[in-house]
Order: structure tokens, then sequence, then C-alpha cells
């Protein structure tokens, strides 16, 4: 449908946010379609909107399957207008939601018809944003010299996020003249050349700025004594963002950690295989999905991936089931999910965010619900509450291996009874994994080209030919120099590769009555013999039963994929599980 020439000035005065809307005059609702629509393509279109827009009337109408597509909003000066996509300008649904809203006693604004990208309506519906985000928005609008900073700000997100960082960081020295920009790419923290040297005090005021935008943060302004939490939606160079705020006051000054969550990201055709998973890893995840009732559960370092990995084998599962996340917040679109984020602020008091919606899932008839992260006592509730229910349930948490999964799961801090993490069918499948450079294949070096500039590396090379029986001829390693393919011009540090791959561990407790015996009893030491004596293919072999995630990257560098400098760092030094070895043997 194609709109007609958009008049903005009823709602926008001269100068943007100047502007006033004149008295409404509280029009018919089969008026509201001869009315012209507005178009309101960002958010900083939402914060210039006189009068302002107060906050959703979502939850006051069943959308059902409109949700997203439509939404009503209730404006500061008390009338009513509907924020739709574009495709449903003067559509039937969106004339009986104006009927619905006069009918309900609300006054229609004079515009009350207004088109809005996906991304932004979204938002709006979910109450992410909302009068009090805008408000503050305005207040950065309306003073040139916070709107440099802001626009400072988005510069930095918008590098980062073209660069596929994972994270931003915002390091600020206060006893010292310059502060630090970092980023996390490729799963290395670089400082990005645009941003080598900084201003502290610049620094400082584009941290305080961007703080006005955070929605669910803990505080007003931004306090560099305290920790603080929230989230910013923004959108750089055309691609709806959500940074998840976490700030650290450290002794130097306070760390801005930005989470980048990209909106409209979708996952690969290819799923679990295009991550890095092999075959055999596939084909277990394929089995713990089938049956029915119990927990995948998911365990990895901050950054490993897990909400990827969660997300494409979601995406896998057939369309006659109905599948409900729960998430904090939603970080993929998943379209065969009902995806509800759950904020929960750093001061909210524990047991009131997802005791709602446990009692609306028990009644949604799903079949597979995934849980974000299991990471303390209120989501250790929700674990127990569902994970015995029937349905499948999908959720990560923070261990060091599979085998302590169920160990963190028990833990204090998290507080799942033992004998019901050790009742059969409760526990499906346990995964850890990690991300790993891999290498271009394109330029790739052999391993013998380490040996003239370095020739102690002579010594480690051969201690990984005796440790893993391995063709030292198939190693390769990164070219600093990098080719077409795989130079990073303003990374220099990630020449020589291109993305990263999943290595990873599984236990398949349900079919280990003896893992659950020792997880009832807490007998690591036992399970970790066990899981070991699992192991019958050599190491570079593809078959991965009873070996390790530092074993499965050990396999694919025995194909070239992984530089074995790679994988001491994330795992452990080749000479210390020598001295195991010889301690064990």
């Amino acid at each position: 449908m194609i709109l007609p020439s958009l008049r903005l000035s009823g709602w926008f005065g001269q100068g943007g946010a100047s502007g006033v809307l004149r008295e409404p005059a509280g029009i018919e609702p089969d008026e509201a379609f001869d009315a012209q629509p507005v178009q309101l393509a960002h958010r900083d279109d939402l914060a210039r909107m006189s009068p302002a827009l107060d906050r959703t009337l979502a939850a006051e109408f069943d959308l059902a399957a409109l949700a997203g597509r439509l939404c009503p909003v209730l404006l500061e000066d008390g009338s009513a207008a509907v924020f739709m996509l574009a495709d449903y300008v003067g559509s039937a649904a969106a004339g009986e939601l104006t009927r619905m809203l006069v009918r309900r006693g609300y006054r229609l604004a004079s515009s009350p018809v207004c088109v809005l990208p996906a991304h932004l309506l979204l938002a709006v519906a979910r109450g992410q944003i909302d009068g009090a985000s805008l408000r503050n928005r305005r207040d950065v609008l309306a003073d040139p010299a916070r709107t440099a900073l802001a626009a400072a700000f988005h510069d930095m997100v918008a590098w980062a996020a073209r660069h596929d960082a994972s994270d931003l960081h915002l390091n600020i020295r206060l006893g010292r003249s310059e502060s630090e920009v970092r980023a996390t790419v490729g799963g290395r923290y670089l400082t990005p050349e645009p941003y080598r040297s900084i201003s502290t005090a610049t620094l400082m005021d584009i941290v305080s700025v961007a703080w006005m935008d955070v929605r669910g943060g803990n505080g007003a302004v931004f306090d560099p004594t305290r920790e603080q939490q929230g989230r910013i939606w923004l959108e750089a160079d055309g691609r709806p963002l959500m940074l998840r705020w976490a700030s650290l006051a450290a002794d130097a000054g306070p760390s801005v950690c930005l989470r980048i969550l990209r909106l409209d990201a979708q996952l690969h055709a290819d799923g679990l295989e295009s991550l890095g998973y092999l075959p055999g890893q596939i084909d277990a995840m394929d089995r713990a999905r089938l049956s029915e009732g119990g927990a995948i559960v998911l365990a990895g370092a901050v950054g490993s991936g897990k909400s990827t990995t969660i997300a494409a084998m979601l995406r896998s599962i057939p369309a006659h089931r109905k599948v409900v996340t729960l998430e904090d917040p939603v970080e993929y679109l998943i379209p065969n999910a009902l995806q509800s984020t759950i904020g929960r602020d750093l001061d909210a008091p524990d047991g009131t965010a997802f005791d709602s919606k446990l009692k609306t899932l028990k009644r949604s008839a799903m079949n597979d619900l995934m849980i974000g992260e299991i990471r303390d006592a209120e989501t250790g509730r929700a674990f127990t509450d569902l994970a015995g229910s029937g349905i499948n349930l999908y959720t990560t948490t923070h261990a060091g291996s599979a085998l302590l999964i169920g160990e963190r799961l028990a833990s204090e801090f998290i507080g799942i009874s033992r004998d019901f993490l050790a009742t059969p069918g409760i526990l499906k499948l346990l995964v850890y994994q990690a991300l790993l450079p891999r290498l271009c294949e394109h330029c790739a070096l052999p391993l013998q080209a380490l040996f003239d500039e370095e020739p102690q590396r002579r010594t480690w090379a051969d201690r990984i030919a005796r440790l893993y029986d391995l063709d030292l001829a198939r190693l390769r390693v990164r070219n600093p120099q990098g080719c077409r393919h795989c130079t990073a011009p303003h990374l220099p540090q990630l020449n020589g590769t291109r993305g990263r791959t999943v290595v990873a561990e599984m236990l398949e407790p349900g079919s280990d009555d003896f893992y659950l015996e020792c997880l009832r009893r807490r007998d690591n030491l036992a399970l970790r013999r066990r899981f070991a004596e699992r192991r019958t293919a050599r190491y570079d072999d593809p078959d991965m039963e009873g070996k390790t995630a530092m074993e499965c990257a050990v396999y694919k560098m025995s194909l070239g994929q992984i530089d074995p400098r790679d994988v001491e760092p994330r795992f452990r030094a080749f000479r210390t599980v020598e001295i195991e070895r010889r301690r064990h043997a």
C-alpha cells in the first residue's frame, strides 16, 4: 500500500520539539481514516511528538496475531492514537481497533493514525519506549551540547555494530587525563583505532548523557560510584539495536560494558552446523528435542554463543509445536516462537519478575519453553516449577563444563534440589560450549612457520604431537598479514581469521544413572573419571563421545581450522595436560 504524502505539521511545530498540537477536537472513529497518517521513522520523532506519548494500551486489548502490527497508545493530553505498520493503514483491523478505543471511552487525537517501522512499533508495544524515556530524550534534543555528546555515543555504537562487536567497553580513568574505549570483536578485547585516545572528561560526559536514554535503570542519573544496569534502544546504519548496560564501579573509575544485541538478527539457514557443531553433537540435540519433557541446559562463559545455539535449536522445532520464550532480553527473532522480554532491575526484590508469567504460562498449552538464563534463586524456582511439568525446557547457565552444570544449578546461589535434579527425566542434555577463532582457509600458514621466529615452539609442538598423537604437518596457524578474504583494516589483530567456531562437550543424564547418582551425592571426582573413560575414538576422530570441549578444539585443530595457540588461553596449557596425565598414569 502506498501512503499519501505525510504532513507532520499537525504533530510537529516549527523547529521540531517546540511545536504544540492544537487542542484535539475528539474526532469520530470513522473520520480517523480521513485524517492524514503521520510517519514516525525514528525514536527522536517519537520524542518530538506533541502531545507526547504517555504509554501503550496494548495490554487492554486482545490483539492476538495483530500484536506487533497495531498498537493503541495513550498520549499525555489524555487522547488516544493507533500506531501501526504501513500495510495496515486503512485496513479493517485498524478501523475496528479505532472504534474499540472510542467504545471504551477514549478520545481520539486529531491525528490518530501513526505509521512506525516494525522494530519501533514493537518497542512501544512492549513498553520499552514510553513517556518517561522520551522525556529524557527530549531534554537531550533540546540542548545542543548534549546532542553532540549523544551523537558521539551513537557513533561509537555504530562503529562497534559495523565491525560485529559483541560488546563495547567505556573505561573511565578518573585519575588520568585520558580514558579508553574498547570493543570485543571475535572474542578479543581490542582497542578500536578511531577511539585509541579520548579525554576522560569527554567520555564521562558521553556516558552521563547516554544514561539518560537507559530504560529500566537503577538511578535517575549515571552514578560512577555504584553498579547500574539497564537497556538502550537505538538505530545504527538502519539496523535496530538494543544495548544491555552494565556499569562496574572500579577503583580507577567506572567501567561501562554495553552488550550489543541486533534486534533484526537472523540465524543462518544451516543452523547448528553453521555454528560449528559436529554431526554427532547435532544428533544428540535432535534426540533430546524429540523426547517429551525435561530440560536441555547450555553452559559457557559470557559471550560464548549460548543464546545463539538455543535460538538455532528452537528454530528447528516443527511448526505444529507451540514455542514460548522468556528472555532478559530477547536477543534473536525466532519466527516460530512467542517471545517475551522479562526485564529485572538491579534493585528489584526477588520473586517479582516471573510470578505473573508463570501463572499464565501453565495455562498456555505450550510444548516448548525457553528461559533465557538460570542465574539466581528466582530463576531456579522457575526451573523447578517447569522442568518437571511435561514440557520441553531450554535454558542456559554459567558453568565451567558440562559435568558441572548440575553442580551449578544445585549451588546455594540458585538452590535447585539435588534430589530433583537427579530424578530421571529432569535433565535431558547438558552442553558446554566455547567459541574459538576460525582460521582463514585462504591464507593460514603451516605450523612450521612459527619455528623460525620462535624456536621454543618446537618443544611445544612436540608435546602436542605426543599428547594427542597428531600429524603436525596438518596443523595451521594464523597469518598476521591476512589476505583479501580476512584483512580487517582497523583491527589488524583479527587478520588471518574468519569468524569463530563452536567447540563443545555433551552429557546425556537421561541415559546415565551413574551421573545422576554422582550428582545426588556430589561426587564430582568420580564423575570426571567416568566421563574420561567413555572416550574410545582418537583425538583426530569426529566422534566426541567422552571428549571435553578442549578435546573438541584439538579435533578441529587437527583439521587446520583452529590455531593451537588459541586453544591454551581458552582452556589450559598443554603442559598442564601433560602433568595431569602423568599424575594419573
